[in-house]
């Protein structure tokens, strides 16, 4: 998801959430009622975030896993075409010096 999703995702639970606690203060409830209305629908929230916060940790884990292997399996493609250019660059120095002498 992109920061702009991310933000407007945010902003309409947390404006779910303050009107879920809304309606239940102006239900007609008793206190102790709406008291544990609202305890039940902060713990369901709470549950849900860090059912997010982990699916999101876990896929930002597995994408740095990813990243890495790319990044190593470049850094050896790299490093075997340094190593052909080096040993292309003394061929070459050889055969000039042959040349030259």
């Amino acid at each position: 998801m992109g920061t702009g999703k991310n933000t407007a995702l945010l902003a309409f639970l947390l404006g779910g959430i303050a009107g879920a606690a809304l309606a239940l203060l102006y239900a007609p409830s008793s206190g102790a009622e709406t008291r544990k209305k609202l305890r039940d629908g902060l713990e369901d929230a709470g549950e849900w975030a860090k059912d997010r916060y982990a699916d999101t940790k876990d896929r930002i884990g597995e994408s740095a896993d990813k990243v890495r292997h790319i990044v190593s399996d470049r850094k050896e493609d790299l490093a075997a075409a340094f190593e052909s250019g080096k040993e292309a660059f003394h061929r070459g120095k050889e055969r000039l010096t042959k040349e030259t002498s």
